[in-house]
């Protein structure tokens, strides 16, 4: 199964979590889009503002915190993702409430680690 991801939070900081994701995603070929604060590109992947259209997203991982969450919750519910990964520090239990009602899964862990698992 493709699992087009969605990274949340990215960056074109190598230091950042969110770099490294869609570096890992993209080498893992696993289709990969990027949405952070600032345009830019990570391996060929470019990084768009705030709130782009996007179709047939499976899985949004998230590497934004809590507080900065309620401003996407409308975005990330209207992709109608499978799934939704909380990546350490992400994790909300009012937004993962909200995502359960909706029908989405609601995964706490790391997404580079499952992947190096193949537990993606």
């Amino acid at each position: 199964m493709i699992k087009k991801t969605l990274v949340l939070g990215a960056s074109t900081n190598p230091e950042r979590f969110g770099y490294m994701a869609v570096r890992k995603l993209k080498y893992s070929n696993i289709p990969v889009v990027a949405v952070g604060l600032r345009e830019g590109e990570i391996s060929g992947v470019r990084i768009e503002k705030p709130f782009p259209k996007y179709e047939h997203i499976h899985t949004v991982t998230l590497y934004i915190g809590p507080k900065n969450q309620p401003a996407y919750y409308d975005y990330i519910l209207s992709l109608k993702p499978k799934r939704v990964i909380f990546n350490p520090g992400t994790e909300s239990p009012e937004f993962a409430a909200i995502l359960t009602e909706a029908g989405i899964e609601v995964v706490h862990a790391c997404t580079l680690i499952m992947i190096s698992n193949n537990l993606y």
